[in-house]
């Protein structure tokens, strides 16, 4: 090529990738203006050497760079500028991979909660293993009301900018030993789970290792009924529950009746050497 032939708005555009549309309204804004205009019918005519400009400009639209700040740059273009922007949109894709991650964290969360109601039979108590998880847990007492416990909730979310509510898995906590003793409504903590949360101080962990799972169909009134059946089943294979029970909904978003709702329950254990 001729790198000192004018070029149409059309072989500039197609060169570069995109609209000549673009060109035009960049022309017409006052970012990026054609070498050369023809007096006689207004076509426009680029030069190959404005190529580096555009395309500047072409990757930061790609990023979101809004226009007044990539109209100031082009008019202060320098290497301190440049880095700059660039240290600015690394910053804002770093926080969109995180969300990004964790979104795909909570999808496939609640994607396995799918497979397990399509799976699962209610009747039955196994043991699994799970990996170590920091939950968020605010503690309440059998006195606490569901306002409060709203409150408690809403200002944990605020606090970890978790936006909405739905990105997030929430359950509650019950000590082992409340359980033991027949307090089957000692629930002392509720808990929220946010997806790729970094451990931090203040931060609850859920033990690695193995649990017992089991599930419970219907009301609440039904609960105890099914931590017996755990207490027993604990007994009879020579397991040793500790820490807390931990409990979650897993069929929320695809029923009507409170009848149809699941709870998820699963407590730490150790072999009884």
């Amino acid at each position: 090529m001729d790198k000192n032939r004018l070029l149409t708005i059309g072989q500039f555009a197609a060169m570069h990738g995109i609209n000549k549309k673009t060109l035009m309204w960049y022309d017409e804004i006052g970012l990026f203006k054609p070498a050369a205009v023809n007096p006689e019918n207004g076509y426009r005519y680029y030069d190959y050497h404005q190529s580096p400009i555009l395309e500047t400009i072409v990757l930061l639209r790609e990023l979101d760079v809004p226009i007044t700040e990539i109209h100031e740059f082009i008019k202060n273009r320098s290497a301190h500028n440049m880095k700059r922007l660039l240290y600015e949109r690394i910053a804002d894709l770093d926080l969109q991979i995180m969300h990004l991650q964790a979104v795909r964290k909570n999808l496939c969360s609640r994607h396995c909660d799918m497979e397990t109601l399509l799976t699962i039979d209610l009747s039955e108590i196994s043991i699994i293993e799970k990996e170590e998880r920091c939950l968020i847990t605010v503690d309440i007492d059998k006195d606490t009301s569901f306002e409060r416990e709203v409150e408690l909730i809403t200002a944990e979310t605020t606090k970890y900018r978790l936006g909405r509510l739905h990105n997030a898995t929430y359950g509650s906590m019950i000590p082992v030993a409340s359980i033991q003793n027949g307090s089957f409504e000692d629930y002392t903590k509720l808990f929220i789970e946010i997806p790729n949360l970094p451990q931090k101080d203040g931060l609850h962990i859920q033990p690695k290792g193995k649990y017992i799972q089991a599930f419970q169909k219907g009301g609440w009134d039904e609960i105890p009924l099914r931590y017996q059946d755990i207490l027993n089943y604990a007994d009879c294979h020579g397991f040793e529950l500790s820490g807390y029970s931990y409990e979650k909904g897993i069929n929320e978003t695809v029923i009507d009746r409170i009848e149809d709702y699941i709870v998820q329950i699963e407590i730490p254990v150790k072999s009884i050497s």
